[in-house]
């Protein structure tokens, strides 16, 4: 089974990361990251590889050299990344990465850190070593010296366990949270996607506790729900992207906004009043807001036929580089 946090090898040595936990019976929805380039920054195996950053460049290069990994998909009527089944040479399962990187003698200083991270978590949130993994340019072995440290952890109740932990390892300062400097290069970064004021992104990210520093690493945290855990197969639910939308909402459920997808569930205060919640496969998404505050959100409006629950209309944020989510109104 495919989730998100895996990446994918092609049959032509191209790496994807993987999207989600929806996808259709004949190829797996996800998202180029890293090319064979004879001019790139990164070696494995003899084959210098580049990394590809913005969504835009993602899609562009596709189009342009591998258009067969772009594809309209029914339920989600939008075009896509995906790579049909036939064309997966090798599937990279975090866990077993950080089970060899345990067993192995010979890691450099950023597998090292990941690892004593992971293990740090792992005995914190009281995990079993399968729930947990190296994810990110880690997992795929083209991390640079500095790289960041990203991991995923699998399970509801194993990621609810988690972030507590989280909030323990800050206090003890055995993680530290960002400052003004880190900060500033994270929203220098994240801007050129995701257009927010620089004290509109501080006000969010100051707060979260799947990212920080370790050891002097950047680290990210996803947390993903199992698939049954998930509630949903290709083909329950019909998606219809409609326009392009902007909210002010108060959240009513923030309970899946740790999750990757994450989920709020929203009473829209002005905007299209018929949105329910809001969403998104993006991890920068995660940790915005909490029950209670009141937040601005531009993203795609879609209206969702449920097989169960009948026909209602979310946000969708994180397909366009003008999507955002500010918070207006804190708790905290």
């Amino acid at each position: 089974m495919i989730l998100e946090g895996d990446f994918i090898e092609t049959v032509e040595k191209l790496i994807f990361d993987v999207k989600g936990l929806v996808h259709p019976p004949d190829r797996v929805i996800a998202y180029i990251r890293y090319v064979p380039d004879e001019n790139g920054d990164r070696v494995r195996e003899g084959t210098r590889y580049r990394k590809i950053y913005s969504l835009r460049e993602r899609e562009k290069f596709l189009r342009e050299k591998y258009p067969h990994y772009l594809y309209r998909d029914p339920v989600f009527n939008t075009f896509l990344q995906a790579v049909p089944v036939r064309y997966i040479s090798r599937v990279y399962k975090p866990s077993e990465r950080l089970r060899k990187m345990l067993e192995s003698s010979q890691l450099d200083e950023i597998e090292k850190s990941a690892l004593k991270l992971a293990l740090l978590i792992k005995e914190k949130a009281g995990l079993a070593l399968e729930s947990i993994g190296v994810t990110g340019s880690i997992l795929v072995k083209l991390h640079k010296e500095d790289s960041d440290i990203d991991l995923v952890v699998i399970g509801e109740r194993e990621g609810r366990k988690v972030y507590e932990a989280m909030e323990e390892l800050f206090n003890e300062n055995s993680v530290q949270r960002y400052g003004t400097e880190e900060l500033w290069r994270l929203y220098e970064f994240r801007s050129k996607d995701t257009p927010m004021s620089f004290e509109d992104f501080v006000k969010i990210e100051r707060r979260k506790v799947l990212q920080g520093l370790f050891e002097n690493k950047d680290f990210y945290i996803r947390l993903v729900k199992k698939p049954e855990e998930y509630g949903e197969k290709y083909g329950d639910r019909i998606y219809t992207p409609l326009k392009e939308a902007r909210i002010k909402a108060r959240v009513l459920n923030a309970e899946d906004s740790i999750f990757t997808p994450c989920r709020y569930v929203v009473d829209v205060l002005k905007g299209d009043s018929k949105i329910e919640e809001i969403a998104s496969y993006r991890g920068r998404f995660c940790e915005v807001a909490k029950e209670g505050e009141v937040v601005e959100a531009r993203g795609k409006l879609e209206k969702v036929i449920d097989r169960k629950r009948g026909i209602y209309y979310r946000l969708l944020l994180g397909s366009s580089r003008e999507d955002y989510m500010i918070l207006l109104k804190s708790t905290t």
